[in-house]
Order: C-alpha cells, then sequence, then structure tokens
C-alpha cells in the first residue's frame, strides 16, 4: 500500500493549506480510497503561518486592540501554545499591508507599533518563547514602532522624544533604553523571515518593498537614507551591526529592529515551521511527497516552503510532485530543484476570479491526475 504526505502551503486567495490537503485528499482517495494519506499543512514563514503553527502546538488565540499602522485602534490577536510556554505573533496582524486602503498606503508614517503592543501582552502572558513572522508589513520604521510599544524611547539631537516612523528615522540620534519591558530577555525570539534583504541600499527595505507600500519614488530615498543613518545611530550606541545580515529589511527593516531591541534570531521561515512541525519524524515510510502553492515562480527557487521540502525529501530518496495554481518556472528549473513532477491546476482559458473559485476543484483533480501517473502500476479506477 502507498503512503503518501501531503505538505502543501497556501494558495493565496484561494485556498488555506489545511483546504489544499483537504481537496488533495480528496482527489488521491477518488483514485484509490486504500493509499495512506497524512496531511501536514505547512507555511513559508510568512503570513498564514500563525494558525498552522497554532493548530500543531494545540494553542488558542487571544484578542486584545492594538493601534493599526496608521495609529488606529483594531482588533487584533496572537496565539499561545496549550503549556503556555510559546506564543505565535504575525507581523501583518497588526501592522499588514492588507489593513490599510490603497489611497493610505504610505510607508513615511505608518508603524509597527501594533506588533509591539502585541509582544508585550504575550511578554505579559508569562511565555517563554516568542516566533514572530515577518510577512506582508505595510511599514518601513525599522521595528521602531514595535521598540516603543516595548519601552524604548528615540529622541532627536534636541533631546525632543520622535514619533517612531519611517520618515523619522534620520532624525534619530539617541535611544532611551532605561525602562524597557524587563521580561524581554528573559524571552528567547525566533523570527521568521523569507526573504534575504539587507536593511538598506539596492536591495534594502526601501528600494525593494517600500514602491508596493506606498512611496514615491523619493520618498524611497528618504527612506533608504533614514535606514542607513538610523543603522548608524545603533551601531555607535549599542554596537551591533546588523545592517547587512541577510533579512535584516525584512518587513520594512522590523527584521534589524527585531535583532537590535529583542536580540531575535532569524531564521528562514521555512525551516522554522518544518522545527516546529516536526517534519522529519512524518518521513519514514514516505513513497511521495505532495507539495504545492498558488504560485510556482523564481520566488521559490530562492529559498521558499517547495525548495526546503525538497531538501529534506532528497535526503531519504523520496519523489516529490509539486500541484501548484500557476506554474512559472521552466522545465530545467523543475528538475535542478530535485522535483520529480509539477502541474498547474488551470487546465483551460480562465480569468484570475474563475481560478481562484476552482481551487478546490483543481486540486482535487490534479491530484487524481498525479497519483494515476505515480501509481501506474495499481488498478486505474474510472475518473469522475
Amino acid at each position: 500500500m502507498k503512503k503518501i504526505l501531503l505538505a502543501p502551503d497556501k494558495f493565496r486567495g484561494s485556498l488555506t493549506a489545511k483546504q489544499v490537503c483537504e481537496a488533495m485528499t480528496a482527489g488521491i482517495k477518488m483514485f484509490d480510497e486504500n493509499i495512506e494519506v497524512i496531511a501536514l499543512p505547512m507555511a513559508d514563514g510568512g503570513e498564514g503561518t500563525l494558525p498552522i503553527l497554532l493548530d500543531y502546538a494545540k494553542g488558542s488565540l487571544k484578542y486584545l486592540s492594538v493601534k493599526n499602522p496608521l495609529g488606529e485602534l483594531m482588533d487584533a490577536h496572537f496565539g499561545i501554545s496549550i503549556d503556555g510556554k510559546t506564543a505565535f505573533i504575525e507581523t501583518a496582524t497588526a501592522s499588514g499591508l492588507f489593513l490599510l486602503k490603497k489611497s493610505d498606503r504610505n510607508p513615511l508614517i505608518t508603524s509597527t507599533f501594533g506588533t509591539g503592543e502585541l509582544i508585550k501582552a504575550a511578554l505579559d502572558a508569562g511565555v517563554e518563547k516568542i516566533i514572530l513572522g515577518l510577512g506582508g508589513s505595510a511599514t518601513n520604521d525599522a521595528g521602531t514602532g514595535m521598540a516603543a510599544a516595548l519601552g524604548y524611547v528615540f529622541m532627536d539631537e534636541m533631546g525632543n522624544i520622535l514619533e517612531p516612523s519611517g520618515e523619522n528615522l534620520s532624525a534619530i540620534a539617541f535611544i532611551d533604553d532605561s525602562n524597557i519591558h524587563p521580561r524581554i530577555k528573559k524571552v528567547s525570539f525566533e523570527i521568521a523571515c523569507d526573504v534575504q534583504n539587507p536593511l538598506f541600499g539596492k536591495n534594502g527595505a526601501a528600494h525593494v518593498y517600500a514602491p508596493q507600500k506606498g512611496a514615491n519614488p523619493d520618498e524611497v530615498v528618504i527612506l533608504d537614507n533614514g535606514l542607513k543613518h538610523f543603522a548608524e545611530v545603533i551601531k555607535r550606541q549599542f554596537k551591533k551591526d546588523y545592517a547587512l545580515i541577510s533579512g535584516a529589511g525584512a518587513a520594512g527593516g522590523l527584521g534589524f529592529g527585531t535583532m537590535v531591541f529583542l536580540n531575535g534570531v532569524l531564521k528562514e521561515g521555512v525551516k522554522l515551521v518544518m522545527e516546529q512541525t516536526n517534519f522529519d519524524s512524518h518521513l519514514e515510510g514516505i513513497d511521495l511527497i505532495i507539495t504545492g502553492e498558488g504560485k510556482f515562480d523564481i520566488q521559490t527557487l530562492a529559498g521558499k516552503l517547495i525548495k526546503g521540502i525538497t531538501q529534506e525529501a532528497q535526503e531519504r530518496q523520496i519523489p516529490v510532485a509539486v500541484i501548484c495554481g500557476a506554474l512559472a518556472v521552466s522545465p530545467l528549473q523543475i528538475r535542478d530543484l530535485g522535483i520529480s513532477f509539477a502541474t498547474s491546476i488551470i487546465n483551460k482559458p480562465m480569468n484570475l476570479n474563475e481560478a481562484l473559485k476552482y481551487g478546490y476543484e483543481g486540486v482535487k483533480h490534479a491530484s487524481f491526475q498525479l497519483v494515476s501517473l505515480f501509481c501506474s502500476g495499481a488498478e486505474k479506477k474510472p475518473y469522475p
């Protein structure tokens, strides 16, 4: 009897990772109900990671009011494991780009203060570890908003207190850390980061991500100069030189801020999720791994979920197949990544809205065809 492990990410805007697993299972069972299926919904450390990790930790959500990127009160949440030792927080929950209308997006003034409020609530709850996902922010404040919510105070050369924001980074001259939250140094912070950008420069937070957050070319330059200045202030005052570390530019420089203000350890999001879900322990006796995501593209090749799974599978010589919404890589790239087979669920012309609605059926049908091919020596059932 074949044993198949399902380890997909979400199909953004269409299916959660759990729903993808359900559709894959339906397709496999449609071919042969005797195939053993192990469903392991996954994430890459970005948006959607919190519910995945919370489910594995058998935890619960905690709700509170925090400030959104523009400082307006909103309802938000974080998760705590069943043993109360680990908190799971997503930056996007309180500081996400999706929280703002397109006309309100402005990384000069948006802040990660709300994310800091979520961290403060987790610290107050007595956790020993905080796992923070950095994806999807509307900000470019280098984590100063987050830090301000935890007691850090930012001042200019005259000693005036500055509001934490992207446009104020270049005015910061001194940071008062005398009244920070007392539990910061008692808690370990693991930071899920799925990008490799440094803090500033051509490949930094401002130049790469600020335009999609609402910045025009002149504002990008202002933000980049602010990030560079802020890094110099941190280096001078705290002797911490983290600006060029891979991932420092994540979430508008929040990656840098977590290292500076929380002593956070940046981890590749995929590897962190695989550690938390004990991915390795599920590989014994597996004949095939089926993974997938909404779009299989060049970012996948750079280190997202599918690449992480393939690396683990190759060590055990387990074939990996991919089912995705959009397949935007070449056959040679697929082969070089170590993928045995990859297919899109789109089997006829359709627009984006139609494709999003077709997600479940498309994944189910593709799974049936995939397993039919994989089990080509088995007795086949007619396709419904």
